[in-house]
Parts: structure tokens; C-alpha cells; sequence
């Protein structure tokens, strides 16, 4: 979840997979790129293959605004 402290709106953000934690929330200089830590991801994500790996996945608007 996210918070606007100007309008205290509460909205989510993102999900992880089932099982897994989402970890470490970092910015692009220009703030236009979440970078955030999945953990733990269960089953066999991303592919359904062999044994589960944390990743590092990359959150943007499509419209190139900035985020937050």
C-alpha cells in the first residue's frame, strides 16, 4: 500500500505472488521507476521451472509519468 500524506488517499501499489515478501523499494533518479525485491516467491515462479528465485522487478506508468 501506498499513502498521499497531502490527501491521506490509501491505494495499493503492487502484489507479489502468493508466498512471497516484497522487499527493498528503490527509485530511478527521476523517479519515473520503482525497483522493488521479491523474496520467497513460492511454487516455481517466474517460469514454473525448477526451484523458486528471488528477483528484483521494475514498476512504471505507461504514460512516463512519475510515480508517487
Amino acid at each position: 500500500l501506498v499513502g498521499n500524506p497531502e490527501t491521506g488517499e490509501i491505494a495499493r501499489f503492487l502484489t507479489a505472488p502468493k508466498g512471497a515478501e516484497v522487499t527493498g523499494l528503490c527509485w530511478s533518479l527521476d523517479r519515473k521507476v520503482a525497483f522493488v525485491g521479491i523474496q520467497h516467491p513460492g511454487a516455481s515462479w517466474p517460469d514454473g521451472n525448477g526451484k523458486p528465485r528471488s528477483s528484483v522487478i521494475a514498476v512504471w506508468r505507461d504514460n512516463g509519468d512519475t510515480i508517487g
